[in-house]
């Protein structure tokens, strides 16, 4: 069956709750640990029902935001969502309180409880009306980018079709794109202003009630971080501004030298005068190449991108209507990931395609574990098995890029280099809001531009108004729908920095280690998994230098000025 032909029925919450009563009743009454655990799995299975009918609500509405019917699907699950939260934090308080816990821990595994121990802090009923609010806010910031419609040489264009204009060799055409890129969202910078000042007070505002000092702490409680907390990452950011920083600005030194510029601007985001790699095919070309390269990189990926292209799982070309970005999600009744893209003729359609193919290839792998919470681990080890997977493709790169595969090579490594420095301002930015709510937008953009000239000194918006008063995280999704989301980004690429160092070294070592991190799933912590894997913890003092080294080595060792 393909994916457009699953069926959808919106959830009925009234007889979900009165059969998961039943279910949790049996659960805490239970006279022996097989009747316990027979209904353990009776919730689990309920649990998989919903969650695939809202995964797929979800996933259509992403498809076509200007679908009506989707549209009022998303909105039901704004609305009642929350409800369908306050039925797991009961499910979370009886298992914790179970006097078979010892016995189930042993079967299922701590990560369960420690990850019902945190969320039994992030929910009360009382909140449960400011929880619609934050999912309403978060999908007006959605539809208001998704709705862009920009009049681009002629034409009425997205932004995500927009983008390939931003990359073009020639300069006027980048500024004419960028303009138009950020004329869209400072004609919207009221209203995205207010958007985010409702959510920045609305999420203190749970916080307090929930009895957290601010809402960083729980953010941090949300995304089940039991093994780290601000402490560790503040302590991350610094070793990125010590030890990649500086090979971040010679990088970008480097590109502005062999664009022939006296300084690089907000337009100039490309990296070579002969144009950036691109793939040399349309999106189908590009489908067939990595189908073919799948099942040359192992029997496992053969299997999992057969199954993805069979149920039609990827959605990956940018139209009118269709939510920016790419994600992937799950649909649990039927045990198949879902990736979700935009293609835009850019070196960007494969790094999205391999990204997105990393979390769908763990969840494929992960998609048996009977624990809903085990299908994805934590979103920080997720994204090392999405940046990951950029690097284990190395060797067919060729296939996408033909002639321009040493320059693609190129600007992908030095991209994760100097986008790190980006994610964790992303990071600070956060933890200065929400440890200060009470900001004004001003006082907000005059932060951001703080931490921007920290971290990404080469910035330039002298001619650029709107990004000189600190607009530029105003289309920054993850700020609003994913508060303190970013960082995983930089932690999980210090860990696929470790893959590409240990691929060169010893691919099929390296590629072993990366498949049974992916089978485990999200059975373990962030710290735990990184330990299984045999990577060293971001956290680790001494990690980035351990790393950055042999990077910055191999790219002073290309001629980029010859790419």
């Amino acid at each position: 069956m393909k994916f457009q032909e699953y069926p959808y029925v919106r959830p009925d919450l009234a007889a979900l709750e009165n059969r998961f009563r039943t279910l949790l009743d049996a659960f805490e009454r239970a006279e022996t640990l097989e009747s316990a655990a027979a209904a353990f799995e009776a919730i689990n299975a309920a649990r998989v029902e919903v969650s695939s009918m809202l995964a797929i609500a979800r996933i259509r509405h992403t498809i076509d935001t200007t679908d009506p019917y989707y549209k009022g699907e998303q909105e039901f699950i704004d609305e009642q969502s929350p409800v369908y939260q306050g039925l797991i934090t009961d499910f979370y308080k009886s298992l914790i309180a179970s006097t078979y816990r010892p016995q189930l821990e042993a079967q299922w595994g701590r990560q369960l409880f420690d990850a019902a121990e945190l969320a039994l802090k992030t929910f009360d009923p009382s909140i449960v009306e400011e929880l619609k609010e934050e999912n309403k806010k978060v999908s007006e910031y959605i539809k208001l980018v998704a709705s862009a419609r920009i009049e681009f040489d002629g034409e009425e264009r997205t932004l995500s079709q927009l983008a390939p204009y931003l990359q073009s060799t020639d300069r006027d055409t980048r500024r004419r794109a960028a303009d138009a890129r950020y004329a869209f969202f400072e004609s919207n910078e009221e209203t995205v202003d207010a958007i985010y000042d409702d959510l920045v007070k609305l999420r203190t505002n749970i916080a307090r009630k929930l009895g957290f000092r601010d809402f960083t702490a729980l953010a941090y409680a949300r995304m089940d971080r039991t093994d780290y907390g601000p402490e560790q990452v503040a302590a991350f950011r610094k070793q990125v501004l010590e030890h990649i920083v500086p090979v971040a600005s010679a990088l970008h030194e480097r590109r502005r030298e062999r664009l022939g510029l006296d300084k690089l601007r907000y337009y100039d985001g490309i990296s070579f005068l002969s144009g950036d790699p691109k793939p040399k095919g349309d999106p189908a070309w590009i489908v067939e190449r990595a189908k073919a390269m799948y099942a040359d990189m192992s029997p496992e990926t053969d299997e999992f991108f057969g199954f993805m292209l069979e149920g039609g799982l990827m959605d990956l070309e940018s139209k009118k209507g269709k939510r920016v970005g790419g994600y992937c999600s799950f649909i649990g009744t039927h045990k198949a990931p879902f990736i979700f893209s935009n293609f835009n003729g850019t070196a960007h359609d494969v790094d999205v395609l391999t990204h997105e193919a990393g979390h769908a290839f763990q969840a494929y792998l992960s998609r048996d574990f009977a624990v809903p919470e085990y299908i994805h681990p934590t979103l920080d080890a997720c994204e090392i098995h999405s940046m990951s997977m950029e690097f284990f493709a190395w060797p067919w790169m060729e296939s996408f890029f033909l002639e321009d595969t040493a320059k693609y090579k190129f600007s992908h490594l030095a991209g994760a280099i100097t986008f790190i420095p980006y994610g964790v301002a992303v990071d600070e930015f956060q933890h200065v809001v929400y440890a200060n709510p009470e900001m004004t937008p001003a006082e907000r953009k005059a932060a951001w531009r703080d931490i921007e000239r920290k971290y990404l000194p080469n910035r330039d918006y002298d001619d650029m108004p709107f990004l000189a008063r600190g607009g530029f995280w105003h289309q920054q999704q993850h700020i609003f729908k994913s508060p303190f989301y970013y960082i995983d980004y930089t932690l999980a690429q210090i860990c696929a920095l470790q893959y590409w160092k240990r691929a060169n070294d010893d691919r099929g070592e390296a590629w072993a280690s990366y498949v049974t991190l992916c089978r485990a799933g999200g059975s373990e912590s962030f710290t735990s998994l990184v330990r299984l894997a045999g990577l060293r913890s971001p956290f680790e003092d001494g990690c980035v230098s351990s790393i950055i080294g042999d990077i910055d080595g191999w790219l002073r060792g290309i001629d980029d000025k010859a790419l």
